[in-house]
């Protein structure tokens, strides 16, 4: 791994996992002494990573992290909840009953609430949970789309897992989808998965609008209250 790709990883870390929060101005020569590496492959990171608007350039200030919008989050959680309720579908129809006696390995995990290194551990278990499932369906383009939807979340996840503790509720709708999916229960693991959406978008939005006072969203709380079906409601 080159330097450029060490300072891209390292930041990119950080951003996701909130250490840098959104609309803080990011200081360059401190990242470099942080990282123990120079000022080139820190400059080459952020460029990379304001390609992938998770930084902003701001004229004559350098870069500050790319603040949070509600309607961003809004058509990540839609797109979300289009995938994976089709690729539930697809992995009952086209798993073997060992792919998804594997998969079950795979659902009983969970998290330590505030502990916000756990949390990173956790969402890289839980995007590589539902990415399995997904994988299962035998669609590799729709698989790729969920991955880049869930990493896209990742930020907001971490906020949403610092409202409350919902560690078991979590691991329990893991394992519930597993259960359905080996009864070969499409309709099941739909509601399952849909009701898993809804609730997490509330958590999402609850964080943010309490975020607020501190810079972290960049437009008004849009009023979201129920999310039925995996669907934002206003």
């Amino acid at each position: 791994m080159n330097l450029a790709e060490q300072a891209y990883q390292s930041i990119r870390k950080e951003i996701l996992s909130t250490a840098l929060l959104p609309g803080q101005q990011i200081v360059q020569n401190q990242l470099a002494e942080k990282y123990g590496l120079g000022m080139t492959p820190v400059r080459d990171a952020l460029q990379r990573l304001a390609h992938e608007g998770l930084v902003q350039a701001i004229p004559r200030s350098g870069y500050t992290v790319s603040h949070i919008t509600f309607s961003d989050v809004r058509e990540l959680f839609e797109l979300r909840g289009i995938l994976e309720t089709a690729a539930v579908r697809l992995a009952v129809a086209r798993a073997t009953d060992a792919q998804l006696r594997e998969l079950a390995d795979k659902a009983n995990f969970s998290y330590v609430y505030s502990d916000r290194d756990d949390y990173s551990r956790f969402l890289a278990r839980n995007q590589e949970f539902h990415c399995a499932v997904a994988q299962l369906g035998g669609n590799r383009r729709l698989a790729e789309q969920l991955e880049r939807v869930l990493d896209g979340l990742t930020r907001v996840f971490h906020f949403g897992l610092d409202l409350r503790d919902s560690a078991e509720e979590m691991r329990s709708e893991h394992v519930d989808l597993v259960e359905a999916l080996l009864r070969r229960d499409a309709d099941a693991a739909v509601e399952i998965t849909s009701s898993q959406i809804s609730r997490s978008i509330q958590r999402v939005m609850e964080a943010l609008t309490r975020s607020m006072e501190r810079g972290v969203v960049a437009e008004p709380a849009p009023g979201f209250h129920n999310v039925p079906n995996g669907e934002p409601s206003q």
